[in-house]
């Protein structure tokens, strides 16, 4: 397979370097996060003339490791390698295997000729209490499964192809060294579940992973629906499955979101300029392991290709929230949604995501809530189809999925 630059994300790292906090690099397991560290920003590294042992890489899942889990041990053996007053960068990998981290990352920290980096599958090191720790030293940058720009950088194909494989098995990495739909299945989900759902098991000490299979099931039929957990109670219940609580379905959520496989979006009131408390969407942070999750039987494009828009939009650097516009129809006032509306900075987006505009009438549902939208900020909508930009006599951009993901500057097109 060839290699897959991941640009994006080794920029992200150089933009860092050494800026005096601890990079902490998150994601799913899989996504290939140690492949960035290890190999992409190692080789730039070597490349801008830093020594080989200058780098001091410790995968701390490797079993050769296992004695470098005790803080102590693993302290003393980064310091015995810092030999002179030079810069050394130190690759942790899987930095939540080691207990009390916390303590030795602040006081690895305080040397000033250490530039740090660390890995982590699940997010409990970036909880409030554990950022209070790092006293404003944590400085992360996530890794998302490939864009469908870095699968097709490497996919040996044509678009329409690439698109198909993309939208049914996702951008896991290692999904293109699978060359049969069989492999690519059973990949998925044996992944998903030898890995991802037994280590929340696992983790949790939860009783069975019943409820939580359950659960994830409930939410991969319904990816960017609005739901809550009062509504996913009842969902549990008319599938006969009774005894699970509110408070266990959000304890559950939080577990999933946790550990990277799902995302969830906030309602924010655009007139009204505020948050909007639940019902929530859920989107799922890789498609491959939704779909497998359903067993490949529910491939509504439409809603794949939703999904996927919001992965993009937060691969870009983007916080990505639904918009809620009220607008009056014949005296009647009517709540309506943008799909996305993206925050970077001082930048902002409205993004409505439409499989087809077969008609006028369509066009019109898709454009009146950004019609209704009387800032500034550029309004959009992507469709399916690869037709050419165009604007309508409202300022609105129309254009076609393939450039809208192909294309990194398409949203300022």
């Amino acid at each position: 397979m060839k290699e897959i630059a991941r640009s994006t994300y080794v920029q992200r790292l150089i933009d860092r370097r050494e800026n005096g906090l601890i990079k902490i690099i998150t994601g799913l397991r899989r996504v290939g996060k140690s492949y960035l560290l290890f190999k992409l920003y190692y080789d730039y590294l070597i490349a801008s003339g830093v020594p080989d042992d200058h780098i001091i890489r410790i995968a701390l899942d490797d079993e050769r490791n296992k004695h470098l889990l005790d803080t102590m041990h693993l302290r003393s053996y980064i310091e015995e390698q810092v030999i002179d007053s030079s810069m050394y960068y130190i690759f942790l990998d899987e930095i939540q295997l080691v207990g009390r981290f916390e303590g030795l990352l602040n006081g690895l920290a305080r040397m000033p000729n250490l530039d740090i980096y660390v890995t982590g599958s699940n997010s409990r090191f970036l909880s409030t209490d554990i950022l209070t720790e790092f006293r404003g030293r944590g400085d992360e940058v996530q890794v998302h499964p490939l864009s469908f720009a870095e699968y097709l950088s490497v996919f040996e194909g044509g678009e329409d192809e690439a698109w198909q494989e993309y939208y049914t098995y996702g951008g896991l990495p290692l999904i293109l060294s699978r060359s049969s739909d069989e492999l690519k299945s059973s990949y998925l989900k044996k992944l998903l579940q030898k890995v991802y759902i037994s280590d929340i098991v696992d983790r949790h000490n939860l009783r069975g992973s019943g409820v939580i299979e359950s659960l994830f099931n409930i939410l991969a039929s319904g990816i960017g629906s609005l739901t809550n957990p009062h509504k996913l109670a009842k969902s549990f219940a008319s599938n006969g499955i009774s005894g699970v609580s509110e408070k266990t379905i959000s304890t559950y959520i939080d577990h999933l979101t946790d550990a990277f496989l799902i995302t969830r979006s906030e309602r924010y009131d655009v007139k009204g300029k505020r948050y909007i408390a639940s019902p929530y969407k859920y989107y799922f942070e890789d498609v491959g392991l939704r779909n497998a999750r359903l067993n490949f039987r529910q491939q509504e494009e439409n809603q794949i290709m939703e999904n996927i828009i919001y992965n993009e939009l937060r691969m870009r650097g983007f916080s990505v929230d639904v918009g809620v516009v009220d607008i009056w129809d014949q005296q009647i006032k009517k709540r309506t949604e943008i799909d996305f509306v993206c925050n970077l900075g001082s930048r902002r987006y409205y993004v409505q995501s439409a499989f087809a505009i077969p008609d006028s009438k369509k066009m019109q549902q898709e454009s009146r809530p950004l019609n209704s939208v009387a800032d500034s900020f550029k309004k959009i909508i992507v469709v399916k189809d690869p037709i050419k930009l165009w604007r309508t006599e409202e300022g609105v951009v129309v254009m076609g999925l393939r450039q809208f993901l192909l294309d990194p500057e398409s949203l300022d097109r």
